[in-house]
């Protein structure tokens, strides 16, 4: 199994900034894609955005140019540096990872517990 810690979440004022941080451990012999998604109360889960093969990045429109995602290959690990924080971005954010356990296996799906980002004044 892989699991995913995220950490970095907390209480900012609009404007403001915060990174997470999520790290993979576990059994794991290959990581193809990390990424993020968040989910706010009463709506569904939703793509923030994407690390596929180490080097295509890809974002939400509503935070592109504000978050950026970046990756650490030999750490298995994927940050989300977030600028320009809005009270719409309030929600709970999950890492997400699509890996193999071991060489050949299928590919599957792994998820975070969430760390809440609350953007409020």
């Amino acid at each position: 199994q892989v699991q995913l810690v995220e950490s970095g979440g907390g209480l900012v004022q609009p404007g403001g900034s915060l990174r997470l941080s999520c790290a993979a451990s576990g059994s794991i012999f290959s990581i193809y894609h990390m990424g993020w998604y968040r989910q706010a109360p009463g709506k569904q889960r939703e793509f923030v955005a994407t690390s596929t093969g180490g080097s295509t990045l890809s974002y939400a429109d509503s935070v592109k140019g504000r978050f950026t995602i970046s990756r650490d290959n030999a750490n298995n690990t994927v940050y989300l540096q977030m600028n320009g924080l809005k009270p719409e971005d309030t929600a709970v954010y999950y890492c997400n990872a699509v890996a193999q356990t071991i060489v050949g296996a299928p590919w599957h799906n792994f998820w975070g517990q969430g760390t809440q980002v609350t953007v409020s004044s």
